[in-house]
């Protein structure tokens, strides 16, 4: 082992290296503190000066980080990039969006690695965790990291741990979710391998980056793709008139050879909805077609349309009216249950469908107070939530549920007197009267 590898590697095993997280998201500060409880002394990093106020203040803005276990973490924030210098591991965590012709839009990653460069020290281990396309780590971030002029391998060790946080998931956290990792090489393997195994429980190391990057990408085309096909079923069954949601229900009593995926309104967060076409992106520059992801893509796109339409008929049918100058309560516009994570939220483009029909929309979510800041929906930044003990029967044309977090009181839904569409079954699984809710 060289010299430098084997001094990282001694301040990694011995926790001496300062670790440096770029991107305090959902991901990165969730990862800043599990690195920190490992025994790292840990810097975080972000252009948002609001986060590191909050940081520094002990303050979390994350549900899966409390406030007593960032204080107790002692992680420190900054914007001074320039004491990147000071990291003897710096892992990256900055989005990876689409952009307008669902294309990667790698730019966060790039300009991160430009940041780096230009600061980083011989003998530092960099690793990127933002969910890319294979091939990213070494066709990327590697040529871009080599303008700093150290010698990969040598001077400078890069490789590749997809995140696998899941917001509002409490069976599992940061250090109990096992790691993928892989390196450019094989000594940047052997020290991520080191590094992680001091912040998560089990590490499963892989190959190469290449594979550590497919292993994500194939994460979440599985889920997007069967929850393409249960948004389908539950179109073809509501032809039928069968209940989809108890079609699953029966389903899944089935102790092997089957995995319960559930219709919704469309699909959210920062992974399922962008990821899959990562791989659609790459794969055309190999001449191979995916359909699946594609066609998974097309379906899921589409079920804010269906809701907003079958809404329309469910108001028609209520009140002889379409959706025009129709007051709707939109309830919960977070991506997914009781969690406040507005990434990619479905809820958002129904309340952008709606406006376009003419409705009046007014919408409660005990997670999200107020719209914050997206990448999209600039319109609706600041939006407040209306205060649900406001809420009067005759007020609303009609209910709609996207999302079904566990604090809503959905038995007050049924005193407004108006028809209620429920996306995700809410009412039911409340056994709560449904003469007039509408399963979509």
């Amino acid at each position: 082992m060289e010299g430098r590898q084997m001094r990282l590697k001694e301040a990694i095993e011995t926790g001496a290296a300062r670790v440096g997280v770029i991107g305090l998201g959902y991901v990165g500060l969730p990862l800043a503190v599990a690195a920190a409880r490992g025994g790292f002394p840990v810097t975080g990093f972000d252009v948002d000066p609001s986060k590191i106020e909050k940081i520094e203040a002990g303050r979390s803005y994350i549900d899966a980080v409390p406030d007593a276990a960032l204080v107790e973490s002692g992680v420190t924030a900054t914007r001074d990039f320039t004491r990147l210098s000071d990291c003897q591991v710096i892992v990256i965590c900055v989005p990876t969006p689409l952009d307008e012709h669902r294309a990667p839009d790698l730019s966060y990653v790039e300009s991160t690695a430009e940041t780096i460069a230009r600061h980083i020290r011989p003998g530092t281990l960099v690793v990127l965790e933002s969910t890319t396309y294979p091939g990213t780590t070494e066709e990327v971030l590697a040529p871009i990291l080599a303008t700093s002029g150290l010698i990969p391998g040598d001077e400078l060790f890069i490789a590749f741990s997809p995140e696998r946080e899941d917001p509002g998931n409490t069976a599992f956290n940061t250090r109990s979710i096992p790691k993928i990792v892989a390196g450019a090489s094989p000594e940047a393997g052997a020290l991520a391998e080191a590094f992680y195994g001091r912040v998560v429980d089990k590490v499963v190391r892989v190959s190469g980056t290449r594979v550590a990057e497919a292993v994500k990408i194939t994460e979440n085309i599985f889920r997007s793709v069967n929850i393409a096909l249960v948004n389908e079923l539950k179109l073809v069954y509501d032809a039928m008139g069968i209940d989809i949601w108890e079609v699953i229900d029966g389903a899944a009593t089935k102790p092997f050879g089957y995995m319960p995926f559930y219709p919704g309104p469309g699909l959210g967060g920062h992974c399922i909805p962008i990821d899959p076409f990562y791989l659609s992106w790459k794969a055309r520059g190999f001449d191979v077609p995916t359909r699946f992801i594609e066609l998974a893509g097309e379906i899921n796109t589409q079920m804010p349309h269906h809701v907003i339409d079958r809404l329309r008929a469910v108001v028609d049918r209520d009140s002889g009216r379409g959706l025009n100058g129709a007051e709707i309560l939109l309830v919960g516009v977070a991506y997914k249950k009781n969690v406040g994570d507005m990434r990619e939220s479905p809820a958002m483009r129904l309340m952008q469908l709606l406006d376009e029909a003419g409705a009046k929309v007014a919408f409660i979510d005990p997670h999200v107070p107020v719209i914050p800041p997206m990448r999209e929906y600039g319109q609706y930044e600041d939006r407040a939530a209306t205060d649900p003990a406001t809420l009067a029967p005759g007020r609303f044309a009609a209910v709609l549920i996207a999302t079904d977090h566990d604090a809503i009181d959905y038995a007050a839904l049924t005193g407004l007197d108006c028809p209620i569409v429920d996306t995700r079954n809410a009412m039911a699984r409340r056994n709560l009267p449904l003469d007039r809710v509408t399963k979509v």
